[in-house]
């Protein structure tokens, strides 16, 4: 059977072809049917299917990331636990509102203890920032080198937390003293932010 007889073929006598024909027609129709199969059906379950194993890569690294922590709550529930103790004692070193006083007394008796004349001392006004305000102090002294490295070294050694900024060391003429003038800052915790202990709670409540 050449392509020539495709012409003669009856499609109204499919019964009466010859067999070459009918396989043909058979391999046609069967690609045809698996062709729409795949168009109208296959291709969108393909399509679902690659979405699923995607999903499924998600729920599993989601399911892993939780199980590491499910496995590891002990150890983050203590972690937690130092990190508020040493939040704690961090916020212990800040001054309250009523220590800031004396805090600025032992910054000045350190200066004195060093042997340094103070020209200036003055606190500036409170800057408040997260949780706690910045109150910057003006100092002006004057000293000998050792005199100046012992008043740093005393006001780093305070229990409270105190730092020191802009230094500025300068050899007036016809001297023998050192000047420096720095910008001391300490820190006090803002009063609202801490829970009040229940004893004073009943001591601050109205009667």
């Amino acid at each position: 059977m050449n392509f020539s007889d495709i012409n003669d073929l009856d499609f109204k006598n499919i019964g009466g072809w010859p067999k070459p024909a009918k396989i043909g027609l058979v391999v046609i129709l069967s690609i045809a049917i698996l062709g729409a199969g795949y168009w109208f059906d296959t291709q969108h379950q393909l399509t679902e299917l690659k979405a699923a194993e995607a999903k499924e890569q998600e729920l599993k690294l989601s399911f892993e990331s939780k199980q590491a922590k499910a496995v590891n709550l002990e150890g983050y529930t203590a972690q937690l636990q130092e990190m508020k103790k040493t939040f704690g004692a961090m916020l212990r070193q800040l001054p309250s509102k009523a220590e800031v006083a004396d805090l600025l007394v032992d910054i000045s008796q350190t200066g004195l203890a060093s042997g340094l004349e103070f020209e200036l001392f003055s606190p500036k006004t409170e800057v408040p920032k997260d949780f706690y305000a910045e109150l910057p102090i003006s100092i002006r002294v004057t000293g000998g080198y050792h005199q100046l490295g012992t008043f740093v070294s005393g006001v780093a050694a305070l229990p409270r937390i105190v730092t020191l900024h802009d230094a500025s060391i300068i050899h007036p003429d016809k001297s023998d003293k050192l000047v420096m003038e720095i910008t001391a800052k300490t820190y006090r915790y803002l009063d609202e932010l801490i829970p009040t202990a229940p004893a004073e709670a009943a001591k601050e409540a109205p009667k």
